[in-house]
């Protein structure tokens, strides 16, 4: 282990872009979390096929819908087609963000995190499209899943492009406090993966296929909180504050994240509520019902937060350590 003394290991990172590429960065990353909200909510109510054209909606060019129908029709419908426009805007931002970075002359890095946002949300896009032109589950599987990788990508640009400044330990266990970081992101989103599996669970798979996604999944949440709660004690010991305060909101997130995957079993599969309360007992499961439907989607979005948070953490440390 390095026996590198604090002063020897004291380093600055401040190299931020330009503001208007700062302010694109920030708006793409935070338009990317509702679009992920409202994509759970796609898969929550099944209303992935509401709409079952593309890239236009019903005959119509996508933003020439009438917002009447959009608006006042049935709820499934309403949530695709602003699954699409939100969609559309992020695509949007993404372009923006990319020709910014040429307008200012950033650094090579934030070009080429630019050129890696547009071509995944453009890929993104493009299994949105295929999900519903095959009407295939495996697609929207695959769609739901690179979401949140998306989302992660978004906040390792967003770090690379703010600039962030202070002092911390890079020798010793500082370095294991970023690889716990790293196994944190990467543990969580195996675990996304697996949830992935019971979301959008497919016609061939059997009882105790369902069973075992289950085992594994609860299996990896364990993980993540081992690895959140390490990740947590190394930040605590951290002179910087934005290495420190992002890892002790990590834990937070996932201890969130424990109660609404709580909540979420109980919203789709109950408990024998009659043996454990008589008062509860008379508790109905109420298939898309309001709150059954937002635990559930609450749930699916928290997991796309810890990933991102956890990024975020080993993406300051590792700049931090001046590598």
């Amino acid at each position: 282990m390095s026996t590198t003394t604090i002063s020897e290991a004291t380093t600055t990172y401040n190299s931020g872009s330009h503001p208007w590429v700062k302010f694109i960065a920030r708006l793409l990353m935070v338009s990317t979390f509702p679009l992920i909200w409202l994509g759970g909510l796609v898969t929550t109510y099944d209303a992935g096929m509401a709409v079952p054209d593309w890239p236009g909606t019903y005959g119509y060019n996508l933003f020439a819908y009438p917002w009447q129908a959009w608006l006042y029709g049935p709820f499934d419908l309403f949530v695709e087609h602003g699954h699409r426009l939100l969609a559309s805007f992020v695509g949007l931002v993404a372009i923006c963000f990319l020709v910014a970075t040429y307008r200012t002359g950033e650094r090579p890095i934030i070009r080429n995190l630019a050129w890696m946002c547009l071509v995944t949300v453009i890929f993104q896009g493009v299994l949105g499209g295929a999900r519903v032109l095959m009407d295939a589950r495996l697609v929207a599987m695959i769609h739901g899943c690179l979401g949140p990788a998306f989302f992660a990508l978004c906040m390792v640009t967003v770090v690379h492009c703010s600039g962030i400044k202070g002092r911390s330990e890079v020798g010793g266990w500082s370095r294991w406090f970023v690889r716990f970081a790293v196994a944190t992101t990467i543990v969580a989103y195996l675990q996304l993966t697996i949830g992935a599996q019971l979301r959008h669970i497919l016609p061939w798979a059997s009882p105790k296929f369902f069973l075992m996604m289950v085992h594994l999944h609860l299996t990896f949440a364990g993980l993540v909180l081992v690895s959140a709660l390490t990740v947590a004690a190394f930040g605590l010991r951290e002179p910087n504050r934005y290495l420190r305060h992002p890892a002790v909101m990590l834990v937070g997130l996932v201890a969130v994240q424990i109660l609404l995957g709580f909540g979420t079993w109980i919203a789709n599969y109950a408990l024998p509520w009659s043996d454990l309360s008589p008062e509860l007992s008379a508790y109905i499961i109420s298939a898309k019902g309001y709150w059954e439907s937002m635990i559930v989607t609450a749930h699916q979005a928290t997991g796309s937060l810890i990933i991102a948070v956890s990024i975020l953490i080993a993406t300051r440390g590792w700049l931090l350590s001046g590598k």
